[in-house]
């Protein structure tokens, strides 16, 4: 066991990019390629994601592939000049039956070794501004919320005092915040640890939200609020909404 890891000075470099899945809510827009490489005003989606992580100091993307992986190795050679990408095929490692959002970071884990890093899901655009926010060089873990007028549809935050993480409740059927999980994280190596124990849930998959809960009960977790955007990816609406957005911004 690790154990709480000792507080480092060093900068964050490395960020694990979840983009594995097969964005079957996309519908057709997905049947050739990931969700994350649909193009948005003559790109694909996750240029945009890139860029900013890359624009908020993050040197290395370590990219857990799955669903059409020979799409993003294109990517990656198209972009290498510009990227610094390791990809990682999450169906090589542990074939395509274990599942979940905790996957990727298991994937990550010989990479990322005893450095702090940054997990997002690649279907989800933040700024660089906001991004800069989890550069924390302390030991405990963060991660990124913000307030939505219907929290019901999502993972929804509890915060305490100093910023502390009480609970996530996953679609809660009463209201308890207002605050949501936007899936943005800086984690230690401590991480891994949590990542090992679980088993799935009763949908089968395996919850990175119930590693955190773990660390939440160590009074290991703070919530950071995003203060300029926050675009989620997964529908085709969104396709029309990412574009308009970047058009007037």
């Amino acid at each position: 066991m690790r154990g709480a890891p000792k507080q480092t000075m060093n900068k964050i470099r490395k960020v694990v990019i979840a983009a594995a899945g097969k964005g079957t809510r996309m519908l057709h827009h997905a049947k050739d390629k990931p969700k994350h490489l649909i193009e948005v005003q003559d790109r694909p989606f996750l240029y945009y994601v890139l860029h900013n992580l890359k624009s908020a100091g993050l040197e290395e993307m370590i990219i857990v592939t799955g669903y059409k992986k020979e799409k993003m190795e294109e990517f990656a050679k198209t972009h290498k000049d510009e990227f610094n990408i390791t990809l990682i095929n999450q169906f090589e490692k542990f074939g395509e039956e274990k599942y979940g959002t905790s996957v990727p970071i298991e994937c990550a884990q010989e990479i990322v070794g005893n450095e702090n890093f940054i997990a997002i899901y690649g279907d989800n655009l933040y700024s660089p501004n906001d991004i800069k926010k989890f550069h924390k060089e302390d030991d405990y873990h963060y991660i990124g919320v913000i307030e939505h007028p219907t929290p019901e549809k999502y993972g929804v935050a509890v915060v305490g005092e100093d910023d502390l993480l009480l609970k996530i409740v996953e679609k809660p059927k009463t209201f308890i915040s207002n605050l949501i999980n936007t899936g943005i994280y800086k984690f230690t190596p401590e991480i891994f640890d949590e990542v090992e124990k679980l088993t799935p849930s009763e949908r089968g998959e395996y919850e990175l939200t119930d590693a955190v809960q773990a660390l939440v009960t160590k009074k290991r977790v703070r919530a950071i609020t995003l203060e300029d955007y926050w675009h989620d990816f997964g529908n085709p609406d969104d396709i029309e909404k990412v574009s308009k957005f970047l058009r007037e911004s």
